[in-house]
């Protein structure tokens, strides 16, 4: 057996993965990565890339660009135009990223649940959201959950033609985001920093008007949340306001933002969504791939 292979069976030992990911200084280790990804002398650059390609895999040949500055840059990497063909179908929300699908199906009223697991945790759309649950308007619709893996592509990018109305910033911890923390840490999204983008679908089709809403979520070594509408990034020590007002259009397929390394994206719809035949959890999804369809 090989170190690297070494290496990755003892990660996936529950216990030890959990205690590597969990029970060490998160927020300070999280500050110090974004420090140190920004760093463009080469050979910090070049050793950091090749220890992340080591243990995760990395692939940049569907990136616009294969030399970068930085480790922060290929994290953020672009990818080549045409490389993620977007669902055209007007009655489709598209997936806004290249995620694998976690829990996903109905909001039991104002539940959904954490994983697929039989012990699985629950949580409320209060406790995700805060204020931004008063309304009802996600009350018995869907939700999908997606996860980005450290090597995957970490832009997100609209589901739909949409205008987003307002953002919501949510300070917290950063807690891993992988399935062995999500079986072991209640409420785990709603305890970590989020932002909670609401918008509305625009056009013509059959959607039209219909809210959605994306909750990007951070977690270690991954607490900036950068969004192209807004003249702040969201990070551990912003200090502005929760609530920030928006009227920023956006394309289907078009890119909103990036994670600065990569985590977690929650997708919310409204009753008359109905999710995707092909999900399935651990599954892989690309974005621009359907995700809900609108039957009305």
């Amino acid at each position: 057996m090989s170190i690297q292979q070494l290496i990755q069976h003892l990660l996936r030992h529950e216990d030890l993965n959990f205690l590597l990911t969990n029970r060490l200084p998160r927020n300070t280790l999280t500050r110090f990565m974004g420090w140190f990804s920004k760093i463009e002398h080469p050979l910090v650059r070049d050793a950091s890339i090749a220890v992340w390609r080591f243990f995760s895999g990395l692939d940049v040949s569907e990136a616009r660009k294969t030399q970068f500055s930085s480790l922060h840059d290929c994290f953020i990497r672009e990818l080549k135009p045409g490389v993620r063909p977007v669902e055209a179908d007007p009655a489709v929300l598209a997936s806004p990223c290249d995620g694998i699908i976690g829990a996903h199906g109905r909001i039991e009223g104002t539940r959904m649940f954490q994983t697929f697991h039989a012990k699985g945790f629950r949580y409320t759309l209060q406790d995700l959201l805060g204020e931004d649950a008063a309304s009802d308007e996600w009350r018995d619709g869907y939700f999908a959950t997606l996860r980005l893996t450290s090597s995957m592509y970490h832009r997100y990018h609209a589901p739909h033609h949409l205008r987003v109305e307002h953002v919501s910033y949510f300070s917290g911890d950063t807690w891993n985001v992988n399935p062995i923390a999500l079986k072991r840490v209640e409420k785990l999204f709603c305890k970590n920093e989020r932002a909670f983008i609401k918008a509305r679908v625009l056009g013509s089709g059959p959607c039209t008007g219909q809210p959605v809403a994306l909750v990007p979520v951070a977690a270690i070594l991954v607490a900036s949340i950068h969004l192209h509408f807004l003249n702040v990034l969201l990070h551990l020590k912003y200090r502005g306001p929760r609530r920030i007002a928006c009227n920023a259009a956006f394309g289907k397929g078009q890119e909103m933002g990036w994670f600065q390394h990569g985590s977690t994206i929650i997708v919310l719809a409204p009753k008359g969504f109905v999710l995707a035949d092909h999900l399935r959890e651990g599954a892989v999804m690309r974005m621009g791939q359907a995700l809900m369809r609108w039957v009305g």
